[in-house]
């Protein structure tokens, strides 16, 4: 989940990325969504960040956490958590 503020809006760097490695690996193990932290109450914690996080979920529950556009740790948080 790219988690992100209203005024700065979800990181579009990395969707290529995300895009990249859901036609490698599958479209049933990977989705992407994104998700604006000022509407949500749950990420309010996010608030306030000039920078993007990513929230990784698995079984519902959250498993890393990524702060930033660093394309290579976004890759390999992804791989390792697959």
């Amino acid at each position: 989940v790219d988690v992100f503020q209203a005024w700065c809006g979800p990181c579009k760097t990395v969707v290529d990325l995300f895009r990249k490695l859901r036609n490698e690996v599958g479209s049933d193990l990977l989705h992407f969504a994104v998700a604006e932290a000022d509407s949500i109450d749950a990420l309010e914690k996010y608030r306030g960040k000039c920078e993007p996080v990513f929230l990784f979920y698995a079984g519902g529950e959250l498993v890393a956490v990524v702060r930033g556009a660093n394309a290579p740790l976004l890759q390999n948080t992804i791989l390792k958590q697959l």
